[in-house]
């Protein structure tokens, strides 16, 4: 159960905005809030969907498998929740989710969800906000993949991550480049000539460590556009 202290910070929650304190308090009474190591596996593909997971803090890589192949679909920053639809449609997951980094989890029953969905229209417009959020990054993410080579996937994932961290042009990727290679969609030896590339570019990797020398030459070559990278549109 949660601690009185734990269900006031937690009811303030963007997913929560507007909804009836009635309907926070029972959507959190028999919630879970943990923290879980890198590497836990929270969810597998085809489970039934018993909770719906948002993320308070770290990050959560969502994936799916096929005989000996393994793909990053997404990967879940503080904030938000995944595998929205399974819950609200009580269907088995499509992918799995495992955590990144050391991550703390609010877990709340699938069935007070879809009741708190058909009794508060606050908490039914949180969640497909969620799902539109998920659906919007699906078709970014395919338009990437379909539109721009690999070194122009990969010059945008930089010039995002430059901006989402403050713009000092220095940064550490904050997983595996694996995991990189797998969510900009190729493989991990293409990512390594891709970034050999970038040199060109004055761009320079060394380990998790990133260095942008000349921003303007790196997005001159990343094109970024508000339809195909920006998060919150």
């Amino acid at each position: 159960m949660l601690r009185e202290s734990e269900q006031a910070e937690l009811s303030g929650l963007q997913i929560f905005s507007g909804c009836r304190p009635e309907t926070v308090s029972d959507l959190l009474k028999g919630a879970f809030h943990q923290k879980f190591p890198e590497g836990v596996e929270l969810v597998k593909t085809g489970e039934s969907a018993d909770f719906l997971h948002l993320v308070v803090s770290g990050r959560v890589e969502l994936y799916a498998s096929y005989l000996d192949r393994e793909s990053t679909i997404d990967i879940i920053e503080p904030l938000h929740s995944f595998i929205v639809a399974a819950v609200v449609m009580d269907l088995p997951y499509l992918n799995s989710a495992r955590v990144l980094e050391p991550s703390k989890i609010l877990m709340l029953p699938t069935s007070a969800v879809r009741t708190a969905m058909a009794e508060d229209a606050a908490f039914a417009s949180r969640i497909a906000e969620e799902m539109a959020i998920a659906y919007r990054s699906v078709i970014r993410d395919l338009k990437n993949q379909k539109l721009r080579s690999s070194l122009e996937r990969l010059a945008n994932w930089l010039a995002h991550r430059d901006e989402e961290t403050g713009g000092g042009h220095r940064f550490a990727i904050p997983f595996d480049k694996k995991v990189l290679a797998s969510r900009l969609g190729m493989a991990p030896e293409v990512l390594s000539r891709a970034f050999g590339s970038l040199v060109a570019y004055d761009v320079i990797v060394k380990g998790a460590e990133v260095e942008i020398r000349d921003p303007a030459s790196l997005l001159r070559l990343a094109k970024p556009h508000p339809l195909m990278d920006d998060p919150e549109g």
